[in-house]
């Protein structure tokens, strides 16, 4: 009897144990979902709100759009605080960070870049059409 219940428990099981216990699983569906680009809009009221901002770039897939309008009314010195931290964790993630207006500054993840064009790199190209 003992060896009859260790060989049924090494024994590979029937097709009816699998049956009755079977749960279908789609794992490729719920990658797809985790590794999708999240862009999030934050807005920057004090020096507190940069730790929300900071743990949604650590988790990799989010660009965040910041709206930094309140601060730089109420406190530059904050301001000026909030953006080196946060650009200290983008360089870190190797990630890139530009403003854009005034009141906006965007951080991406590092897959993703974000196309800086200075004002001498446009006349560049505008003196190379009117020499034609």
């Amino acid at each position: 009897m003992v060896l009859d219940k260790i060989k049924k428990a090494f024994s590979s099981p029937s097709e009816d144990e699998f049956d009755q216990d079977y749960l279908e699983i789609d794992l490729g569906e719920q990658e797809r979902e985790e590794n999708k680009v999240l862009v999030k809009l934050f807005t920057l009221k004090q020096y507190e709100d940069v730790n929300e901002i900071l743990n949604a770039l650590r988790e990799g897939y989010t660009i965040a759009m910041i709206d930094i309008k309140n601060l730089r009314q109420r406190d530059s010195i904050e301001l000026k605080r909030a953006i080196s931290k946060i650009k200290k964790t983008a360089d870190a993630l190797e990630g890139s960070i530009a403003g854009f207006g005034e009141n906006t500054v965007i951080v991406t993840p590092s897959f993703a870049k974000i196309h800086k064009e200075t004002i001498s790199q446009k006349e560049e190209k505008k003196s190379k059409f009117e020499t034609y």
